[in-house]
């Protein structure tokens, strides 16, 4: 290679280094930066402090100054929408049942204890074991953010569930999405006037894209980013159990996904919201 391509290579190069770190810290000199709707520093995953969702524990959540719920949903034998983790009902109700298979009527009521799945040899206990409605959630907290996971991809789901979104006047202080690529561009193209997540796909896309330099150059369509954190594991698994290798491999995976620059770039460049949360952090 000549001093000449050299020269140009490098300069090339510099120049694109220069202008993606550039771009990374100060995102709004190529794109415009959405309005700010609501901001939450703590959000209560499950609803807080029970693995069911009882509604109980939605209120204990806000009462003790959480800022967002998030709350997973499935649908009715007829078209209900409801609250629940579980398509299938064997782990928190003791019934071998789907919710899809059953009327809101005919759904068996919570266990009265339940063990909690990020925490080990914990246990929650309440009184109120009914499977609740999302909209009995909207009609109890009109003014609270709530994260809304499409558990399954079911297109009357999705169109039941903006049906309320927009019946309660909660565009502004709603999200939903799931994992699932597809699921997301369903809930975006049922309506896009609620602000979605990003889903697996896109959130291994973001990573790539900032670990090449690459984001500050691409337009983020979705609003809030929820990565797991790997170290959780640490929390469901007896630590002298796990090989140095696992260990090692935990470590990397969090120093890896959980990177202030690409936090600091999201926030500027989307909604500015951040969490950290037990299983994710929320923009």
């Amino acid at each position: 290679m000549s001093s000449t391509a050299a020269f140009y290579l490098l300069s090339t190069l510099g120049g694109y280094l220069m202008t993606s770190f550039l771009l990374l810290k100060y995102p709004t000199l190529l794109h415009q930066r959405k309005k700010q709707r609501f901001l939450s520093k703590h959000i209560s995953h499950r609803g807080g402090e029970r693995e069911c969702h009882s509604s109980l524990y939605f209120f204990s959540a806000v009462t003790i100054g959480t800022d967002m719920l998030e709350l997973d949903c499935h649908i009715t034998k007829d078209e209900q929408v409801v609250v629940s983790h579980d398509e299938n009902l064997k782990r928190s109700t003791g019934v071998n049942v789907n919710i899809s298979d059953l009327k809101y009527c005919e759904l068996p009521p919570y266990l009265g204890k339940l063990d909690v799945t990020f925490q080990r040899a914990c246990q929650c206990e309440g009184k109120d074991n009914r499977i609740p409605l999302l909209k009995e959630v909207f009609e109890a907290f009109p003014n609270t953010p709530i994260n809304i996971d499409i558990k399954v991809n079911n297109n009357v789901l999705i169109k039941k569930v903006s049906e309320l979104v927009k019946q309660y006047k909660r565009e502004h202080i709603t999200v939903w999405g799931n994992a699932s690529y597809e699921i997301v561009e369903k809930c975006y193209k049922e309506n896009s006037d609620i602000p979605i997540l990003f889903s697996l796909q896109r959130v291994l896309l973001i990573l790539g894209l900032f670990f090449t330099g690459l984001l500050p150059f691409v337009p983020i369509r979705e609003q809030f980013f929820e990565i797991p954190m790997p170290s959780i594991i640490l929390k469901l698994k007896e630590p002298h159990t796990m090989s140095r290798s696992q260990k090692f491999l935990i470590w990397l995976s969090d120093i890896l996904l959980m990177r202030k620059a690409l936090f600091d770039h999201l926030t500027k460049n989307i909604e500015g919201h951040y969490s950290s949360s037990v299983l994710s952090c929320y923009f």
